[in-house]
């Protein structure tokens, strides 16, 4: 068992989180929000490095190619998941890339001084291997300090299980390195990683805060019933995740079935890079169960453009 490295707080003044994208919605990029507003309140100053950023730009370090839309890092990962072998080609590309990446890593530390390091996510899910890859050779290279904040791993998902990259997802995702403290969101994230990695960790849900109410609705979202079409009187019950498996939508279509009362069940998010299989599932049961199921726009669009790419393919 690797000796886990206690976190120097008295040492550290600024933290440096790193992700493939923070802006939007998303859980990673709220969860982070939640992280860098309790830290900023105990005196710390954040700084942030990714492919995408909604943060203030004298905080920030914007980097393309971390982001997992970025054309090469697509095309990495599909070379990499859903086969059993790469390229040689490839092999050095995903190291060219990574080097790439390591370098601007080097000077985010550099610029800001940081002192802890708060990858993301980044650590857990491989749709940027090079970046996973960079960021754990930087933390063996400098032992840095490192809070990995893991929210969901790759053996979760089903399209990472066959792939032509196991050596680098046993390396990086996640890495087992004593300046490394692992965190988790629920208590069977903890035990599958240290069934299969041996790795222990921290548990923090990710929360609400109800200690402050929220704010008041805005002209955007003063009239959101009435463009989702739900009545005065209507229940407004909001689920605000992606469309996909383990988010157990089912479990919503079947609280809202038992209520017995008129109400619109509103899934918030597209099913995003997961395919659109469950989402066909969700329509579906939800027409079963008698509930009455509004998806994102976005994710509808997604799904018929899918339908349609799949109706055209078949002969």
């Amino acid at each position: 068992m690797v000796k886990k490295m206690d976190i120097p707080f008295d040492k550290v003044s600024n933290i440096g989180f790193i992700s493939t994208r923070l802006a939007g919605t998303d859980g990673v990029s709220l969860e982070t929000i939640k992280w860098a507003d309790v830290f900023e309140k105990k005196g710390f100053s954040c700084f942030y490095f990714a492919g995408e950023l909604d943060r203030p730009e004298d905080r920030s370090y914007l980097l393309k190619e971390a982001h997992f839309k970025h054309p090469d890092i697509r095309k990495i990962y599909r070379n990499c998941f859903g086969v059993s072998t790469r390229r040689r080609s490839l092999t050095k590309k995903i190291h060219e890339m990574k080097e790439h990446i390591k370098d601007h890593l080097y000077k985010f530390i550099k610029k800001f001084n940081i002192n802890l390091l708060i990858p993301q996510n980044a650590l857990t899910i491989p749709l940027n291997l090079p970046l996973g890859l960079a960021i754990t050779e930087v933390i063996s290279e400098m032992g840095i300090p490192t809070i990995a904040h893991h929210h969901d791993f790759f053996w979760e998902r089903q399209q990472f299980k066959t792939n032509a990259a196991w050596e680098y997802l046993n390396m990086a995702f996640p890495p087992h390195i004593p300046t490394i403290r692992h965190v988790v969101i629920n208590s069977s994230a903890s035990n599958q990683l240290s069934l299969r990695t041996g790795v222990s960790s921290t548990i923090i849900p990710n929360v609400m805060d109800f200690e402050n109410p929220p704010q008041k609705p805005d002209g955007y979202a003063s009239d959101v019933r009435k463009d989702l079409g739900i009545e005065d009187g209507e229940l407004f019950i909001l689920q605000p995740t992606r469309v996909v498996k383990r988010k157990g939508i089912e479990h919503a279509i079947e609280l809202v079935r038992r209520l017995k009362m008129k109400a619109k069940l509103v899934i918030s998010h597209a099913s995003g890079d997961e395919g659109h299989d469950y989402e066909m599932r969700v329509r579906q049961y939800s027409k079963l169960m008698n509930v009455d199921t509004i998806l994102s726009q976005t994710s509808l669009m997604i799904a018929e453009d899918a339908l349609k790419t799949e109706k055209k393919s078949i002969p």
